[in-house]
């Protein structure tokens, strides 16, 4: 399998079905805002064999210094936890990533438990590993990762070393 996202045009492919841009950021917010006004109670959730887990990750903005909360799908690989670097699928890499690449030493809020972690980008034969796991999750992957002009980052949530 190629790590880079696969052309769509002439594969034989129909180009996957997206909502507009607007209607994935407002689910987003709305999945966050469910989260914020449980306490904390509704909005993640553990992964199991045949979906991703949702995360609260808290990343430091990368020019304004300030805790920058995200919800994030993942999965864990061992002690890791496994995510993407998608923003919905559309062309700009998301903020949490770009934050992260600043200051990996990152916080995950997971189900029952909260996490020091430290971030980085999956490369080589790991990151071919973790693409082909992501793929038994969601079978669309390619398709998807082909509507992005550059190649999506897989990232691993190490546990962090103190």
């Amino acid at each position: 399998m190629s790590s880079a996202p696969s052309p769509v045009a002439g594969t034989g492919t129909k180009k996957p079905f997206l909502p507009p841009r607007w209607v994935i950021s407002l689910a987003w917010r709305v999945h966050r805002g469910l989260y914020r006004v449980s306490g904390g109670r509704f909005g993640l959730r553990r992964p199991n064999a045949k979906t991703y887990g949702l995360m609260w990750v808290t990343t430091i903005g990368r020019r304004s210094g300030r805790p920058r909360p995200v919800m994030l799908g993942y999965f864990d690989d061992g002690p890791n936890m496994v995510t993407m670097a998608m923003n919905g699928w559309g062309a700009a890499e998301p903020a949490w990533w770009l934050n992260l690449q600043a200051s990996p030493d990152v916080v995950a809020d997971l189900v029952g438990e909260q996490r020091l972690v430290t971030g980085r980008i999956a490369e080589g034969e790991e990151r071919e590993r973790l693409w082909t796991r992501w793929q038994e999750i969601d079978r669309g992957l390619d398709d998807y990762a082909a509507l992005r002009p550059t190649e999506t980052a897989v990232v691993l949530l190490e546990p962090r070393i103190s």
